[in-house]
């Protein structure tokens, strides 16, 4: 594709970088045939294709519309096209420089406007995430139907976190929903890898930073980022393996440090540092999967589910079909799930923003996952695991904590 990129942007690092992605576009479409939004709608504007149009005439000088904000609004930045595309066109990294370029120039109605800051001040900061949810769920059963079940109902107990102490360590982000929704999770991760003589360290490490970030508000965002690497710093300069991540969402976050701070003369490095560090939970359980296989567990604990890969685990991290051939390995029956590259409609917030089209994209996941009749959905992020729960009959959970009820207590 060829660009002309306005004098605006042109020399800027963010400019070079756009220029670069837009000249590996041929144009070809691939991208709109596993686009849920384009699945859905059939507009060409809202698949990648279109979409990347819209990004290159405001990069190319063109004001934009309510229209360019609008289109732009309704991508789940769920990076299927990323996967999908042969020419390797980084669609997820265009649309975080085009989204806040286009912000900028087209205002948002006040009660939009307000209700966005209202998510950036509240859902990463657990301190108020964490009583109005409550507050919620305590008034949960007076609600009408359709704000019910975006309440959640309270979550099983954390369980015991483990006391014993290894010569190897890692840490572990706790992030900003995920300890209010589901406690059980990093517990649950944290008792696993205890079983493989590793201790998993909490250092207070918050909101990724995923939130602010694809709301537009980079600069909050790199304030959750900073505060991160300054928790868990201390850590890594003591020689933790590994930064182990619960939620495929703020894996692809937290990996994305080092490109997010690349330009922060004091978190840069550290930013690098940290990004290599970052695993998300299925890489070191599968790395260390022979100890666990060493003792299976009884016939008894097998059972045939349903296991859904957020867009976040195939398309951000790349990692495929490792958590699924772990619990075929532990005697699990997985069954198929048709179209499972597409998205659920969660991705965030854009459940709460786009509540018509993640409603739509949330009953076709329903009715994938549970087509082949399992008795549990299992996921890899907290943000899919509620929002599927929301509106599932079968129990959604993490597979960690599935995975954490099954295997036999004490060392492998």
């Amino acid at each position: 594709m060829q660009t002309q990129l306005a004098a605006f942007i042109r020399d800027t690092p963010e400019g070079r970088e756009a220029d670069a992605i837009l000249r590996k576009c041929v144009h070809c479409g691939f991208c709109n045939a596993t686009c849920p939004t384009y699945q859905l709608l059939g507009d060409e504007l809202d698949g990648p294709r279109g979409r990347i149009y819209l990004m290159k005439q405001v990069l190319e000088g063109a004001a934009p519309t309510g229209r360019t904000l609008l289109h732009l609004d309704r991508c789940l930045t769920c990076r299927a096209c990323d996967t999908t595309c042969p020419s390797g066109v980084e669609y997820g990294r265009l649309v975080d420089i085009g989204r806040p370029l286009v912000e900028e120039r087209v205002a948002r109605g006040p009660l939009e406007s307000a209700w966005r800051r209202a998510l950036i001040a509240v859902i990463p900061r657990r301190a108020l995430f964490a009583p109005l949810l409550r507050l919620g769920q305590l008034v949960r059963p007076l609600l009408p139907p359709g704000l019910k079940r975006k309440v959640p109902p309270a979550a099983p107990a954390a369980g015991s976190w483990p006391v014993a102490v290894h010569p190897r360590k890692m840490l572990v982000l706790e992030g900003c929903v995920q300890p209010s929704l589901s406690p059980a999770t990093n517990a649950a991760a944290a008792r696993v890898i205890d079983r493989l003589g590793i201790t998993l360290v909490r250092a207070n490490a918050g909101c990724c930073g995923a939130v602010p970030f694809h709301l537009n508000a980079h600069d909050d965002a790199r304030v959750h980022m900073r505060r991160n690497i300054d928790a868990w710093w201390p850590h890594i300069e003591r020689g933790a393996e590994a930064i182990v991540i619960t939620a495929s969402g703020c894996g692809v976050m937290v990996k994305d440090y080092a490109h997010a701070l690349a330009r922060d003369p004091a978190y840069a490095e550290k930013a690098r540092r940290v990004s290599a560090l970052s695993k998300d939970i299925s890489e070191v359980i599968v790395a260390e999967k022979d100890r666990l296989l060493s003792r299976p567990p009884p016939a008894t604990s097998r059972q045939r589910i349903a296991f859904h890969p957020p867009c976040t685990l195939q398309h951000g991290l790349k990692i495929t079909g490792k958590v699924e051939a772990l619990l075929a390995e532990m005697g699990y029956e997985l069954t198929p799930v048709p179209d499972s590259h597409l998205c659920c409609g969660s991705a965030g917030t854009y459940s709460i923003l786009q509540p018509e089209l993640s409603r739509r994209l949330q009953a076709n996941k329903i009715a994938a996952l549970t087509s082949g009749h399992p008795v549990a959905i299992l996921t890899a992020n907290i943000g899919c695991q509620a929002h599927l729960q929301a509106v599932s009959e079968l129990p959604v959970r993490h597979w960690i904590e599935e995975l954490d009820g099954i295997l036999p207590r004490g060392p492998m």
